[in-house]
């Protein structure tokens, strides 16, 4: 009898749970003029806000606002997203991924590489290095079907997938692999980085972005001056205060507006141990500022100049990663040994500088990207990308332009500094005067 009066007890008790450890997401088209609303109402977990953030970028959306408050026990985030023509979102898909994924947002995620092996590579970049970087590949009988490859303050960071040319099936011979970080070591250590060069096979990647900025810290690149620097760069603005009254530490951050920007802050900060409480995202076509008041994951606040700068230092190489300059060049085309040689070699042979690269196989087509600059990081003159086009195939290398919402974006403004990296917060700063609840405003 006690049983049965207990039952419905332990019922209640069991949807409180699920209702706690599952993620309830709103998404709406009508609260707001040009953008759809991702509204995100969950128990405060550490990495939800990263997680969300993933899946909205892993989807190619760009998050145009933003508005996050984690307050004791609770958390809500709310986003402002477009497609990356800068259109509200009208795919039933997208919409139903977007629901699925943000409410089993408590899952851990990873990405399978069944069927692949995984070489992690990170030295001093110079002109043509990927093109000997792929040529040792092809001469091993390696296929490259997936890489990732980013260069930054004269370093270079690539994860590469491969597949053995001749069965089609991962490379788990020791002596073979063995033989592969030898010679691709022997490449990236060059004349001059006998100690930086590493190379390293790797069995399980959780997100192939957020792994090529833990190499690319590990390898410090953000204590490092580039030789190459790419023209029109403008450095983003990182300023890092300790809001005393209320234990925090505020990160305003004011750069041009690019496709995973936020992805890249929130990974960074949470890499490096600390936890969002509140933020404030806006973007406009100037520019976009985000502010972040933080803690380190044992819950106290920023405590020395030194931490300060360290953060600043972080935070600009994180932002300045994916926004390599150049002209982009996507080239679609049948899958073949050797393809990447090819065209990597032609890259080389015409001087030019790969300063980032997406490769990808679908269905038997190679469809990659790379970006490219000359050897001096200034922009190619049309007649070299012609040449190189001539010679892969007018029909499978062209020039791409940026999607529409970051055309405007495009002509060099300098957003770099200014009164307005402390204004974003003022949202922020009056609602923190009460810590009962975080309003958060909706505005299009």
């Amino acid at each position: 009898m006690m049983e049965m009066e207990m039952r419905p007890c332990l019922d209640e008790f069991e949807k409180l749970l699920v209702r706690m450890n599952t993620p309830r997401v709103m998404i709406d088209n009508a609260g707001c003029v040009n953008a759809t609303l991702v509204m995100i109402d969950s128990a405060r977990k550490d990495g939800i806000l990263l997680e969300a953030v993933q899946v909205l970028t892993d989807l190619n959306l760009l998050i145009k606002k933003g508005y996050v408050s984690s307050d004791g026990c609770w958390n809500m985030d709310v986003f402002h997203v477009t497609n990356l023509d800068g259109n509200k979102l009208t795919d039933d898909s997208i919409i139903n991924c977007i629901q699925q994924s943000l409410g089993t947002i408590h899952h851990t995620r990873s990405k399978s590489i069944d069927g692949m092996t995984a070489i992690e590579l990170t030295g001093t970049d110079r002109v043509g290095l990927l093109s000997e970087v792929f040529a040792v590949l092809s001469d091993l009988k390696c296929d490259v079907v997936e890489s990732k490859v980013w260069t930054h303050n004269g370093r270079i960071a690539s994860l590469i997938y491969l597949k053995d040319c001749e069965s089609g099936c991962p490379i788990n011979d020791a002596q073979k692999l063995e033989s592969i970080e030898a010679r691709l070591r022997n490449v990236l250590k060059g004349d001059n980085d006998i100690r930086s060069a590493k190379t390293s096979v790797s069995m399980a990647v959780t997100h192939t972005e957020r792994r090529l900025h833990q190499m690319m810290f590990a390898d410090r690149d953000y204590e490092r001056t580039s030789v190459i620097k790419t023209s029109g760069e403008c450095s983003p603005a990182v300023s890092v205060q300790n809001c005393l009254e209320k234990g925090y530490s505020v990160v305003n951050i004011q750069c041009k507006d690019r496709p995973k920007l936020l992805f890249d802050v929130v990974f960074t900060l949470s890499d490096m141990q600390y936890t969002v409480f509140h933020a404030t995202i806006d973007t406009t076509e100037n520019g976009a500022y985000l502010e972040f008041f933080i803690r380190h994951t044992d819950g106290t606040a920023i405590s020395s100049e030194a931490e300060k700068q360290h953060v600043t230092l972080c935070l600009k190489s994180a932002i300045e990663r994916r926004a390599s300059g150049g002209v982009r060049l996507e080239l679609r085309k049948e899958d073949k040994p050797g393809l990447l040689a090819e065209v990597t070699r032609a890259f080389r042979e015409n001087a030019l500088n790969v300063t980032r690269a997406e490769i990808s196989t679908t269905m038997g087509k190679a469809e990659n990207i790379f970006y490219v600059t000359d050897a001096h990081g200034n922009h190619v003159d049309s007649k070299t990308i012609e040449s190189v086009r001539q010679r892969i195939g007018l029909d499978y290398l062209r020039v791409k332009e940026l999607p529409l919402a970051f055309r405007n974006n495009e002509k060099g403004e300098n957003v770099e500094g200014g009164a307005v990296l402390l204004a974003l917060g003022s949202l922020l700063r009056r609602n923190l005067s009460n810590l009962g609840g975080l309003i958060i405003k909706s505005y299009s």
